[in-house]
């Protein structure tokens, strides 16, 4: 569900109608505070401005639902049907993703009132809507959900890249230590993994299916700052045993010598950027922004290793996932808190061993919405567990992430696993 929605009468239209305002008033929240300029921020071919996340979330609901099911539906500008395509191919041509910077038409005003129109025109239509347009729109809320992810990831290497640094800064600077690491048994023999049919799910995260896992333990938290620090003090960047291949040619040819985001500063203090300002390293804070080259070359420095997903799922499942919208105060990990398994949702996007490939049985849906997921099974790897810009109602145990192993723009970490006899 995008929403928490405890009231297992309701129908799905009224699930529907009451989740539709909620999940696009966030997009509107989380974006209130930025200005045109900023929206207009493409700082790589990989982020998208926010002004396009804002008109593509509602280009999928006037393509997909409202002109194949509203009657009489009159779209707010023919032109936007190819403007604000990402990558649908069934539905024609759509612009270079690395020129989404240059819509600097339609302006920002005309762009909410798009999403004014649609939202208006959807509304009306959930009064009727038949059940096979629900799917497609609950599919849809999802789908924004994500997009308010990429919103607040995007904005911050946009906002990182810009000329004028904000000056540092010991607001939110608290220096603590993260509590002591213990390790989880996972039980093996043959489990059942993949999502089992109830509420919302995304393509990709079934069929459920069977799986053996062999004696293993995972870490209670994430790796933290302080233990990665130990890494980077220990030459870890500079050491090619540890690294993949390619891993290794990606540190040489970017100049890697910390996560993402990063910076050191004439005292010898690491600081870090968070979206708004910069802020002393805090070492009990789980490490982010980091790639699978980096959470996999960290495993083997610490004589460890990665999870598989099956692993990290069946030790996530008994855990409890919060059903809230985003919090935008916590645009940032937090340290872990308590004893057991901590932090499993909704801090770090956590690397797993596994690349993203297709579950056994798993076939995708029919026509252009069938290009969701299962197009970009190919060179990624899988995180689980979303992370503080993951709206934590849309986070669940079988939520299966994917980026290629190089990239650190996104909020992700680790947590270890280990062998046991």
């Amino acid at each position: 569900m995008p929403v928490t929605v405890t009231d297992n009468q309701k129908t799905a239209g009224e699930r529907m109608r009451e989740s539709f305002p909620e999940v696009r008033g966030v997009s509107m929240r989380i974006t209130h505070s930025l200005t045109p300029e900023d929206q207009m921020l493409q700082s790589m071919p990989d982020a998208s401005p926010t002004k396009w996340h804002l008109a593509h979330t509602t280009w999928f609901f006037e393509t997909f639902v409202l002109n194949s099911y509203a009657s009489g539906y009159q779209p707010f500008d023919p032109r936007f049907t190819y403007l604000f395509n990402s990558y649908y191919k069934q539905l024609g041509g759509h612009p270079f993703r690395g020129n989404r910077g240059l819509m600097s038409r339609p302006t920002l005003e005309q762009v909410h009132d798009y999403r004014t129109h649609v939202d208006r025109a959807m509304m009306k239509f959930l009064e009727t809507a038949p059940p096979e347009a629900l799917g497609l729109i609950e599919l849809g809320l999802n789908h924004e959900q994500q997009h308010q992810e990429l919103i607040l990831t995007d904005i911050k290497h946009g906002l990182w890249s810009a000329p004028l640094s904000p000056e540092p800064t010991q607001e939110n600077s608290v220096q603590t230590s993260a509590p002591a690491l213990s390790w989880i048994a996972v039980e093996d023999g043959i489990h059942s993994i993949g999502h089992n049919g109830q509420w919302f799910a995304f393509d990709n995260e079934g069929p459920r299916h069977d799986v053996l896992l062999r004696p293993c333990e995972v870490a209670s938290r994430p790796v933290a700052n302080q233990e990665y620090m130990e890494f980077m003090n220990d030459n870890g960047y500079g050491r090619p045993e540890l690294w993949l291949s390619e891993g290794w040619d990606t540190v040489c040819r970017e100049h890697w010598n910390a996560p993402f985001y990063w910076e050191r500063h004439e005292d010898g203090s690491w600081w870090q950027f968070a979206h708004h300002m910069l802020k002393l390293v805090n070492p009990a804070e789980p490490v982010c922004h980091i790639s699978y080259f980096e959470a996999d070359a960290f495993a083997r420095w610490s004589g460890k290793r990665l999870p598989t997903e099956e692993e990290w799922e069946i030790a996530a499942e008994a855990r409890p996932v919060k059903g809230t919208l985003l919090d935008d105060s916590l645009f940032h990990p937090q340290p872990a808190k308590g004893e057991g398994m901590q932090q499993i949702f909704g801090d770090v996007w956590e690397w797993t061993a596994s690349p993203y490939v297709a579950y056994p049985g798993f076939k995708p849906a029919a026509g252009a919405v069938g290009e969701y997921n299962g197009k970009f099974m190919c060179n990624q790897f899988v995180l689980r567990g979303g992370s503080c810009v993951t709206p934590a109602s849309h986070i669940r145990t079988t939520y299966r992430n994917f980026f290629p192993p190089q990239a650190r723009w996104q909020f992700s970490g680790l947590r270890l696993a280990n062998d046991r006899s």
